[in-house]
């Protein structure tokens, strides 16, 4: 796990810049410090050493020095690459040295040989070219910022950024809609102005004297609905996973896990059997899957460390997770990952993580099936204008819901405003809608069923813009590399298989999953129903101090200005006299009220 910044320019001060944007990301990478720069281009890295120890360092350079390469992340694959590159002389033992090398041999066609997490900077000095690439499903987040003057800036974090003379911190108002429907930021924009994400399985290649670039595909999703049989899939399933695991745990240092109490991380933790393993939980029996944790543990024989975060430590910690975050989610597990990673780093440089699991084999209940869809969309559009001109409740709520089309209602797992709630919401409505972000998502995989185009959708925007960045800024804040075996290529071309039956099975989701880890997990975690990271916000919005402090910020300026304060506040008073269950709504304004607190109020 490391950090990498850029800086394509012809500014002579370009050494002094470079340093303070490493300075900045240094929790990705404590250990080591590189820079190259040139008249046109200067390159940071921060190292975190996972593979070769010793002689690791970047940059790292090709034969003859025409190349020059930082990397963020991890190929699991690398030494059989190598293996294809004999007549290329080798100084390290590091993956990042076979990727410069493996770049000269074929080029961007390279990519198609990779299996890992990366975000790539490859500069040729003869073309006076950069190449940039980020993974096929975004584990490792890549950005960059360009204003059409006279430079260019990237980096693994937004924040580095901050501190560059020619960066104008501009707030990105266009996304605040899309923001409060989607729950998160979906690429490729950001909530900064002229700053982007490079997409999952994409590659750029710039133009270092006149900073021109395009941006390519490498990497696309299909699926192939096959019909092998339930018990074959399952196999195949079990076999990609006991694979992936091995790959995932290649490390010169010891390899932890973090632990719930679910299918997810139960079946990595029985696969890998790692010494050390991670769970915290709530003083509030109901969210909290610590007994089930060290349950799992004592029957493998592996230790687990666990904590339980109480209300006034969750709090205490908001604007340091919002700031490592770089952008507003109102996924409130964000807090919990921190602590998680937190105690974690105490002991480890490296854990696996169970993301991916739930968007490649069919995870989320809300993927199953529900009867009223099934009704002709003209009759359910007939129900819904009724139900609009009725007073609100939860059955009227979801007639209103389900009165819509997929393309019309489904935007994420975690969908909080719909565009006629937003109208009351939001003082401009100016913004970049739902539909026409996943207009051309929708549009590929239109003769795909329904399950199929909420995983497409899920798996392009949920996945890389809100729970990789979760799990990445988290983990990095205390310099914490995370590992996602579910996420893997090679896992991906089984999963891309399966049929709707093999997701979801008499009513249970990831069906085929919960199949395969069965032969493994010791008890019964492979059958337990999705909770996602349980988190009692719900409850504590209610309690006097977390809703007067919530309160205050509805009342804030940034509030009124882009908010209707009224409509908010009574969102809030509606919560906390049980009057209707809005935790999700107002977890996600104030969430965005904390982060832009911290990095437009603030000094940051």
């Amino acid at each position: 796990m490391c950090g990498i910044n850029g800086i394509i320019s012809k500014n002579k001060n370009k050494e002094n810049q470079i340093k303070k944007m490493n300075d900045r990301i240094i929790h990705r990478g404590p250990e080591s410090e590189g820079t190259y720069i040139d008249e046109n281009i200067a390159l940071g890295h921060r190292r975190l050493a996972i593979i070769d120890l010793k002689t690791g360092n970047q940059p790292i350079y090709n034969e003859d020095e025409s190349m020059v390469i930082i990397f963020n992340g991890e190929i699991y694959n690398y030494k059989e690459i190598k293996e294809e590159l004999k007549n290329h002389t080798f100084k390290t033992n590091s993956d990042t040295e076979m990727l410069i090398h493996g770049y000269e041999e074929w080029g961007v066609e390279l990519l198609q040989k990779l299996r890992g997490m990366f975000a790539i900077a490859i500069y040729d000095k003869k073309k006076k070219e950069l190449f940039l690439a980020r993974d096929h499903f975004g584990i490792k987040p890549l950005y960059y910022y360009n204003n059409n003057n006279n430079t260019m800036l990237f980096s693994s974090e937004i924040k580095a950024f901050l501190d560059h003379p020619d960066f104008k911190k501009e707030l990105n108002e266009e996304m605040l809609g899309a923001y409060l429907t989607f729950s998160f930021i979906p690429g490729p924009k950001t909530i900064f102005k002229n700053v982007y994400k490079l997409k999952p399985g994409h590659y750029m290649l710039i133009n270092v004297e006149t900073r021109e670039y395009k941006i390519e595909q490498y990497f696309d999703m299909k699926f192939s609905n096959t019909d092998e049989s339930f018990e074959s899939i399952s196999n195949q399933i079990s076999e990609a996973m006991k694979e992936s695991v091995k790959y995932h745990l290649i490390s010169d240092v010891e390899v932890g896990s973090f632990l719930s109490s679910g299918i997810d991380s139960s079946y990595l933790v029985s696969l890998a059997k790692p010494d050390k393993t991670y769970t915290v939980g709530f003083t509030n029996k109901k969210y909290s899957e610590i007994d089930n944790a060290k349950e799992l543990c004592q029957m493998l024989g592996i230790n687990n460390t666990s904590a339980i975060i109480t209300k006034e430590e969750y709090m205490n910690v908001l604007d340091d997770v919002y700031y490592h975050l770089d952008e507003p989610t109102s996924d409130a597990c964000s807090i919990a990952v921190y602590f998680l990673s937190q105690m974690a780093s105490k002991d480890l440089k490296v854990v696996l993580s169970g993301e991916g699991a739930d968007e490649l084999f069919g995870g989320y209940n809300s993927y199953d099936d529900n009867p009223y869809t099934k009704l002709p969309l003209g009759i359910r559009r007939f129900i819904r204008a009724i139900c609009k001109l009725l007073p609100k409740n939860k059955y009227t709520r979801y007639l209103i819901r389900r009165g819509m089309s997929l393309e019309e209602s489904y935007a994420s797992v975690n969908r909080n405003f719909y565009d006629d709630e937003l109208k009351d919401i939001l003082k401009n409505n100016n913004y970049l809608k739902n539909q026409d972000i996943l207009k051309e998502t929708y549009e590929k995989y239109k003769n795909e069923n329904e399950i199929n185009k909420k995983l497409a959708i899920d798996i392009k925007y949920w996945l890389p813009d809100n729970i990789f960045n979760i799990v990445d800024k988290m983990t990095t804040t205390f310099s914490l590399e995370s590992r996602v075996p579910y996420t893997d290529i090679e896992v991906f071309k089984i999963s891309s298989k399966l049929n709707k039956n093999h997701k979801i099975r008499n009513g249970m989701t990831k069906a085929a999953l919960r199949e395969a880890a069965k032969k493994d997990i010791p008890n019964e975690s492979y059958k337990k129903k999705k909770l996602g990271f349980p988190v009692p916000v719900r409850e504590w919005i209610k309690e006097d101090d977390f809703y007067e402090e919530i309160k205050k910020e509805f009342n804030s300026e940034i509030a009124d200005k882009l908010f209707n304060k009224n409509k908010i506040i009574k969102l809030l008073e509606d919560h906390k006299n049980n009057k209707k269950d809005n935790y999700r709504r107002i977890w996600a304004i104030y969430s965005f009220i904390k982060w832009y607190n911290v990095y437009f109020k603030e000094e940051v």
